[in-house]
């Protein structure tokens, strides 16, 4: 069974950094993508950011050269690092599993997906 379990979340000022992380477990024996999505308030779900079984990156206009992806295997932990927070970051974050091993922004399906944390930015 997959478990996802996100941290780091909290209120920053605008221009302002957080470090996401993600405790996954369930699929050690898989081939997986990994990635973040948000979810604001009235706004459909946006995928922010994901890495690739390989460690290939790829990240939504909005957020890309503020945010970077990473993961840990031998720790099984995902992270996002969000530099140059806008206001307009504001969300609820969530780590997500996708069974296909080299997705994209653009392709990933969020299989699996944790209870988000919430961040916040303000002007």
């Amino acid at each position: 069974q997959v478990h996802l379990v996100e941290s780091g979340g909290g209120s920053v000022q605008s221009g302002g950094s957080l470090r996401l992380s993600c405790a996954a477990s369930g699929y050690s024996d898989r081939s997986v993508s990994m990635g973040w999505f948000r979810q604001a308030p009235g706004n459909e779900r946006e995928g922010v950011a994901v890495i690739d079984t390989d460690g290939f990156t790829s990240y939504a206009d909005s957020v890309k050269g503020r945010f970077t992806i990473s993961q840990d295997n031998a720790k099984n932990t995902l992270n996002l690092q969000m530099n140059s927070l806008e206001p307009e970051d504001t969300a609820i974050y969530c780590c997500a599993l996708d069974w296909w091993s080299r997705a994209r922004i653009a392709t990933i399906t969020h299989d699996y997906w944790g209870q988000g944390t919430q961040v916040t930015v303000s002007s």
